[in-house]
C-alpha cells in the first residue's frame, strides 16, 4: 500500500493521471494514422498526376497528327484555308465540350482528407463520451 489504499484500489489522482496518459497515446495514435493516410495518399496523386500529365502530352501529339490528317483530307474537297479553318473549328469545339465537362467535374470533386483518421477520432469522442454518462 504506497499510497495508503488497499491493494486494488486506486486513487481518483491515480485514475486522471491513467486516462490522461491513455487519451494522450490515443490522440498521437489518431495523428500517426493521419499521417500515414495522407502519405500514402499523396503517393497516389502524385503517381497518377504523372501519368495523366504523360496521358496529356501524347494525346497533344496526336491532335497535332490527327489535325493534319483531316486537313489533308478536308483539301481534296475544299480549298486549303477552308480545310484548314473547319479542322480548327472541330478541335475548339471539343477544347470547349471538354472544358465545360471537366470544370463539373472539378466542382464535384470532395477535398482529400483522413477520412479513416477522422472516423476514427469520432468513434473514439463517441465511446469516451458514453462511458462518461454511464458513471
Amino acid at each position: 500500500m504506497p499510497d495508503g489504499h488497499p491493494m486494488g484500489e486506486r486513487s481518483v489522482r491515480q485514475l486522471v493521471h491513467d486516462g490522461t496518459e491513455q487519451l494522450s497515446q490515443l490522440v498521437r495514435q489518431e495523428m500517426t494514422l493521419a499521417k500515414l493516410e495522407l502519405t500514402d495518399k499523396g503517393r497516389r496523386m502524385g503517381r497518377g498526376g504523372g501519368m495523366l500529365g504523360a496521358s496529356g502530352a501524347l494525346a497533344y501529339i496526336g491532335f497535332f497528327a490527327f489535325a493534319a490528317a483531316a486537313a489533308a483530307a478536308l483539301v481534296l474537297l475544299l480549298p486549303v484555308w477552308a480545310a484548314a479553318l473547319t479542322v480548327a473549328f472541330g478541335l475548339l469545339l471539343i477544347a470547349g465540350l471538354l472544358g465545360i465537362i471537366g470544370r463539373a467535374q472539378l466542382r464535384r470533386a470532395v477535398p482529400p482528407g483522413p477520412k479513416e483518421a477522422l472516423g476514427s477520432v469520432r468513434a473514439d469522442v463517441e465511446e469516451i463520451k458514453e462511458r462518461a454518462h454511464h458513471r
